[in-house]
């Protein structure tokens, strides 16, 4: 990998393992929906005019069916379930929970027309991502809400599902005027649940930064990196950064915000992180380099 591509990677690896604390930040003065809101309306403030200026918005909308169905699996239900789980979870958690995405994918994958042998290696790896799981849940379960976790639950298959439609009906079209109309869509579906839900008052520095981080870095910019990654180095390999995020996400919440770092914490993170990559991995030669949509999720 050249010193740019690393330059690229180390910045996902930031970048998106960032947003589990901004969003626990956040929600202390404001709702999940105004949260999303915001979120969406300043990134796509900032990504529409791009995608404009390059032509790649309108062409979008010839499949707006498509895209209606990706905003809302990707973004929309997703982003408001994981800041409500944020109410009551800790960001750590979150973030661990998030990292058995992959493995979400790989069995949608194999169930969705995916031909490639579910070689043994993929197998253990997905029973031991699932006992990551079930140890992060199962090892704190007195402590934990139960409705969060099934909205967690929502969150990581919608996740897993978004990429699936963007390749198969959207992976055509340009990506970042995708990301641009999907974000516009969520924000002006947002917007009148929104206004009815604003705080009564300005909220804090920490939580307007929290917010305005989340928007231009943790999503307006993130997204042009990750382009610029997947053209430096392929669509394959910019995926690996998704095996670090979890680790940035337990460092900032326990250095922080104090979560504790729990005997289920360790536990889960080794063997999701260890699952996800045996269950994901493939060989090089067998690789299907042309997926360059398969990675637009997450964060």
């Amino acid at each position: 990998m050249t010193r740019r591509g690393w330059l690229l990677f180390v910045t996902m690896c930031v970048v998106w393992g960032i947003p589990y604390l901004l969003i626990k930040v956040a929600v202390r003065d404001l709702s999940p929906v105004s949260l999303v809101f915001f979120r969406t309306g300043i990134a796509a403030l900032l990504l529409v005019p791009v995608a404009v200026a390059r032509g790649q918005f309108l062409p979008v909308f010839r499949r707006w069916r498509p895209l209606v169905v990706y905003t809302v699996v990707e973004m929309a239900v997703p982003w408001l379930l994981l800041s409500r789980a944020e109410e009551r979870l800790s960001s750590s958690l979150t973030g661990l929970l998030v990292a058995a995405v992959p493995l979400v994918g790989a069995v949608l994958a194999r169930t969705t027309g995916d031909r490639e042998r579910l070689e043994p290696r993929r197998i253990v790896g997905l029973l031991v991502g699932i006992g990551g799981v079930a140890a992060l849940v199962g090892l704190d379960l007195g402590s934990v809400d139960l409705p969060s976790l099934g909205g967690m639950a929502v969150v990581i298959v919608g996740y897993a599902v978004g990429p699936v439609i963007l390749s198969r009906s959207l992976g055509d079209l340009p990506a970042l005027g995708v990301v641009a109309a999907s974000l516009a869509l969520c924000a002006v579906g947002y917007l009148p649940f929104a206004l009815t839900q604003l705080p009564a008052a300005v909220p804090g520095p920490a939580v307007l930064a929290s917010v305005l981080l989340l928007a231009v870095v943790c999503t307006a910019v993130a997204f042009l990196v990750f382009f610029a990654l997947i053209a430096e180095v392929g669509p394959s390999r910019s995926l690996v950064f998704t095996y670090v995020n979890p680790a940035v996400a337990v460092t900032l919440g326990v250095v922080l915000l104090n979560e504790p770092l729990t005997l289920a914490t360790g536990i889960g993170f080794v063997l999701v992180i260890v699952g996800s990559v045996l269950a994901t991995r493939r060989p090089g030669p067998r690789d299907p380099a042309g997926r360059k949509a398969v990675g637009l999720t997450n964060r």
